[in-house]
């Protein structure tokens, strides 16, 4: 692995009990490295279970104390009860009360603006979409408007995926309803903007949660009526972003260290499934060894073509 730079931040995925994936690299990175991810990380920005993550490493948890969380919680953050039996006649599946419970324990319940005033100051940021006006919204510990924050608000707020979980403050939903399910662009932007790193001392690592694999058969959508179209379309809109996010952060900021690792998934895992633990832990040993040997993400590898005469242009 290259050596990062003097600044280091990560960006991280949404994606429900597949943090995993990312908190299992997370710890192998560290025994590489010999420090924890909060002395690595000065920045981290993160959606929905990213923004789980991100608050951990703020907290200054072990990536092994967030691994257990995801292990040890996942059950009882995803409890079959009659809102799944019966769902979609309920309004959502699972409570907030397990996982708030969970953060309380494991992350604290500061007000986000300790974060920022804390020596060294600690930049976080964490996305929510808002019903109410129709905006992503970028929660941050220097914001006056969001210093006064429990981080447990601002977490839930960025993670209540719909349907899944219910509407936090009667407004609040998953971040990745917008287009930051792969937050990498905001870090970028807050590297540059706000904490004024020089992007030539600067190493951003992104870290996603799992790509799926394809799951239609060649043909097999000529015989789809309206509403099978809604998965796929929801599948495409989502990869699509999340690859985009990586490409916007190749554009402008080329003299950034921008490292994007992702694994590709042998099947699909649901976000609230936590049979998959197993399965995921060791996605989660694949991409530690990706970051330890800087095998990154074939989205990486895009380059924006160009008409031959575009320096006319």
């Amino acid at each position: 692995m290259k050596p990062f730079r003097k600044h280091v931040a990560i960006a991280i995925d949404g994606g429900g009990i597949k943090g995993i994936i990312c908190t299992r690299a997370l710890m192998l990175l560290e025994d590489a490295l010999g420090k924890p991810a909060h002395e690595i990380f000065r920045l981290s920005a993160g959606t929905s279970t990213g923004s789980i993550i991100s608050a951990a490493i703020a907290a200054k948890l072990s990536a092994a104390r967030m691994h257990e969380l995801y292990v040890n919680v996942g059950e009882s953050i995803f409890p079959r009860s009659w809102r799944t039996t019966f769902f979609p006649l309920s309004r959502y599946r699972y409570p907030h009360e397990p996982l708030a419970s969970a953060l309380r324990e494991y992350i604290g319940d500061r007000p986000l603006g300790d974060f920022w005033t804390a020596e060294p100051p600690t930049d976080l940021v964490l996305t929510a979409f808002d019903l109410v006006e129709n905006r992503t919204r970028f929660i941050k510990p220097w914001k006056e408007e969001y210093k006064s924050w429990p981080m447990v608000q601002a977490v839930l707020a960025s993670s209540s995926v719909p349907t899944y979980f219910p509407v936090v403050a009667g407004r609040y939903v998953d971040g990745g309803v917008g287009s930051y399910a792969n937050p990498c662009y905001l870090a970028a932007y807050e590297i540059r903007y706000v904490l004024n790193w020089d992007p030539t001392e600067t190493t951003l690592i992104s870290l996603g949660t799992g790509r799926d694999p394809g799951k239609l058969k060649e043909g097999e959508a000529d015989a789809f009526y309206a509403w099978n179209w809604i998965g796929p379309v929801l599948g495409a809109f989502l990869h699509s972003a999340d690859d985009q996010q990586v490409s916007l952060v190749k554009t402008f900021f080329e003299q950034l260290d921008f490292r994007r690792f992702q694994v590709d998934l042998q099947q699909s895992i649901e976000m609230d499934d936590p049979k998959s633990i197993p399965a995921l832990v060791a996605y989660g040993e694949e991409m530690g060894r990706m970051i330890l040997n800087d095998f990154t993400d074939r989205a990486m590898l895009v380059q924006a073509a160009q008409p031959p005469d575009a320096k006319r242009l």
